[in-house]
């Protein structure tokens, strides 16, 4: 039987994904964008985003320079916003000290912002051919089925076990296309449920298959109660605006514009008062809004308020930067998913009012 990595490569021209847009370019920027919004989310969900991003920030230099306004703009509705603020960084360091040339290999690729082992692997196999091994989601799930690894692919111990695996399946030659071989073995065959056994080109020499495993290996993450959190939103209308509140630089949804938000057994027009100076009346709260963390839930309950008196410019009260935006443009702000589905579901509302 032929190697592991011979089979994969040569699966990898007949079947193997070769049409994607971060495909077939040695841009390591465009590759390293590619990767990193790739980390914990789907190709179809990114695709979108990542073409839109290009046609505004179409290289280092434009993103480094960027407001992060901007940058979360576009990254808006894609999630785990703390990559976006990474990625700016990142750029102004590659700008900064590499004089805007991206590292050409992975170890000190690995030493940008929100760039780990993994990732600086795929960029320097891609953009510059570096031989290196990769472990994202999708090929600790391949690995641990193929060489029968136990456990959940998250603990530390299991996740060192998969990385000499990673190592020792190495080609010597041709390490572009195994290494996009096994990102695309691990999303369009060997899928967490139902995957397809008579397509994978590894499935002779299975472990999980042979010692029918397949539903074991690897191992789900340990199931732990997610906390449940409550807030209301707060959604302050003068004439046809919207007060948008930014977000701190720390925490969810971090440097995103949002609504302003209380404790939802707190007083609205009480905390208008003190916040701004303003007098509001608020209205019947809307149905919650519930949305999903990695480790917590939260549930959102929006609260219109009609302002009554608004004595001074809402960007000038208290530390928090505020602005006005008619409802329709502020659907366009870099605004949390599931804010942003509110504000447009209302601005639709109002349109064919």
């Amino acid at each position: 039987m032929t190697s592991f990595s011979a089979r994969l490569i040569a699966w990898q021209k007949h079947c193997g994904r070769r049409d994607l847009p971060w495909q077939n370019t040695r841009d390591p920027y465009r590759i390293w964008l590619s990767e990193i919004m790739l980390q914990q989310t789907q190709v179809a969900t990114v695709m979108p985003f990542y073409q839109r991003f290009l046609s505004v920030l179409p290289d280092v230099s434009s993103l480094a320079t960027a407001p992060i306004d901007t940058v979360l703009q576009l990254w808006s509705g894609l999630g785990y916003y703390r990559r976006a603020h990474l990625l700016h960084r990142a750029a102004q360091e590659v700008v900064g000290r590499y004089g805007g040339a991206f590292p050409r290999n992975a170890a000190t690729l690995e030493t940008l912002p929100g760039i780990g082992r993994s990732t600086a692997a795929a960029i320097a196999a891609f953009a510059y051919g570096e031989r290196g091994a990769i472990l994202d989601g999708n090929v600790k799930r391949v690995l641990a089925r193929h060489q029968g690894v136990g456990g959940y692919a998250g603990d530390p111990g299991v996740e060192r076990a998969l990385w000499v695996q990673a190592e020792n399946l190495l080609p010597d030659a041709q390490i572009e296309p195994y290494t996009q071989a096994l990102m695309d073995l691990g999303a369009t065959v060997c899928l967490r449920s139902t995957p397809d056994c008579a397509r994978c080109p590894v499935a002779g020499d299975c472990i999980a298959r042979l010692q029918n495993r397949i539903d074991e290996l690897p191992a789900p993450r340990p199931r732990k109660p997610l906390p449940q959190r409550e807030i209301a939103v707060l959604l302050i209308g003068r004439g046809d605006e919207i007060l948008l509140e930014r977000r701190p630089p720390t925490g969810i949804w971090a440097g995103l514009w949002s609504l302003p938000e209380i404790a939802c057994d707190a007083d609205a027009a009480g905390y208008c008062r003190d916040r701004f100076g303003a007098d509001i009346a608020a209205g019947a709260a809307m149905a919650p809004i519930e949305h999903t963390f990695t480790h917590f839930r939260l549930r959102l309950t929006p609260l219109p308020c009609t302002v009554k008196r608004w004595p001074m410019r809402a960007e000038d009260a208290g530390p928090a930067a505020c602005m006005w935006l008619p409802l329709p443009d502020a659907t366009g702000a870099a605004l949390p998913a599931p804010i942003k589905k509110l504000l447009r579901s209302l601005a639709s509302r109002y349109a064919t009012a």
